[in-house]
């Protein structure tokens, strides 16, 4: 299968993991088929029975089945030897032994939830979930939801989880993501004690999150502009004032396209009538999505030239280029990213720096450079597995510590946190 043609590839950090809620799809429309080619499916499902396909004729399976017919034959509580569960528990074994925590295998319930829309309403705290230096973390937590109002930070590692209701009490040392969000989602109004330590820090600390419905759009767009080192909303200026434009990008989902188009629509109408100074593209705590979403909204802002390259295991680079004529070419633009800018996001942001369409503000963001391949079987398992590395279009790789520099540095550290420093900068960069 040629990667090239975008089959099923997904950028994803954490798999867009909206706690409450697993955002992802196996295939967008517009860019993708949701098919998965019958060779790859033969192949998974073969390796299940014990005739080993062809290629693996050099693989002994014999300790396999005398381990799996001593537990049939000796253990003592037969309740428990499931034959389904022991054929999972050995697939995941198999997949672990990658130490790659973005390939995974998914048993059907989890996979159903992997392919949940993201602009769906999901019961939980409302934080994205990844991995930081193989620990479960906390990629962003969502702006006005529970676990931003408890103080829970973009990186915090996530130690323990413990739900006295459900009987939880557990480390999350060897927990996928999957089981997180299982574990971590749940019924309105209940609630789960999370124990957290922040980036950087020595001590951890717990914290007790009630759950509520969560409900994000993919874009939001919005009008202001500075005064006296302030950000005034566009109905506190006066009559005629220049406005700033900005464009808060949560993810790059299903209906991403389709919200952006009419948020671009509106936005391009006033720049022509010259309302506008320019726009800030808030890419701040956007765990990234779609390979496809990230090409078609770089070509938005860029002409013509490459936005991503795609290293694949056996060393050739491909390249994807702007596919696409935009509104936005000429408009003054400045990018925001933080730590909880990941994956597309980061493609984005980097392609827009690399043909000198902006400059990019803000922290150093995630560190998110692989592509994720999502497969589906017959019998509604999937696996997501690591099948390429992406590149800036100079090249570099950005991954683990290797995240985005911004140009112009700013966290927001102001004593009134009511006040966003970042947003103010990039504002100001606009107009200088």
């Amino acid at each position: 299968m040629k990667l090239k043609t975008l089959r099923n590839s997904i950028f994803f950090i954490a798999l867009l993991f909206f706690v409450g809620g697993v955002g992802y799809r196996l295939g967008e429309k517009n860019f993708f088929s949701p098919a998965v080619e019958p060779s790859i499916i033969g192949a998974a499902r073969t390796i299940v029975g014990q005739d080993s396909p062809p290629d693996l004729r050099s693989v002994d399976f014999s300790e396999f089945w005398q381990v799996w017919q001593s537990l049939q034959d000796k253990y003592y509580d037969k309740s428990k030897l499931d034959p389904q569960k022991m054929v999972y528990g050995a697939i995941f074994g198999m997949v672990a032994s990658l130490k790659d925590p973005w390939t995974q295998f998914l048993p059907p319930q989890d996979n159903q939830r992997a392919k949940e829309d993201l602009n769906g309403q999901f019961e939980g705290i409302g934080i994205q979930l990844g991995y930081k230096n193989d620990r479960l973390a906390v990629v962003a937590p969502l702006k006005g939801l529970p676990a931003e109002k408890q103080g829970v930070k973009s990186g915090d590692l996530i130690l323990h989880l413990k739900d006295e209701a459900r009987g939880l009490d557990t480390d999350t040392n060897e927990m996928t993501i999957y089981e997180a969000v299982d574990n971590i989602r749940g019924e309105k109004g209940t609630a789960i004690e999370l124990t957290l330590q922040h980036e950087g820090a020595d001590e951890s600390y717990k914290v007790s999150i009630k759950r509520d419905t969560i409900s994000v759009p993919s874009v939001e767009l919005s009008y202001g502009a500075v005064k006296d080192a302030k950000w005034i909303e566009e109905k506190d200026t006066v009559q005629g004032t220049k406005l700033t434009a900005v464009l808060k990008l949560n993810r790059f989902g299903d209906n991403t396209l389709s919200e952006w188009v009419t948020a671009v629509d509106a936005l391009a109408e006033r720049n022509k009538n010259d309302e506008l100074t320019g726009m800030v593209l808030d890419l701040r705590n956007n765990p990234g999505g779609y390979l496809s979403g990230a090409v078609s909204l770089a070509s938005e802002f860029i002409g013509k030239g490459v936005v991503v390259k795609q290293q694949n295991g056996d060393g050739t680079v491909e390249e994807y280029n702007v596919n696409r004529r935009g509104q936005l070419y000429d408009i003054p633009l400045t990018v925001l990213v933080n730590k909880g800018s990941a994956s597309a996001s980061e493609i984005l942001a980097g392609a827009l720096r690399a043909h000198k369409r902006a400059k990019i503000a803000g922290e150093k963001s995630f560190g998110k450079g692989t592509i994720q391949e999502a497969l589906e079987f017959d019998n509604n398992t999937g696996l997501h597995v690591t099948t390429a590395k992406w590149l800036f279009p100079d090249g570099k790789w950005v991954n683990d510590t290797e995240g985005i520099e911004p140009d112009i540095v700013v966290e927001n550290q102001a004593e009134d946190d009511t006040i966003d420093l970042q947003l103010l900068k990039a504002a100001e960069e606009l107009v200088k």
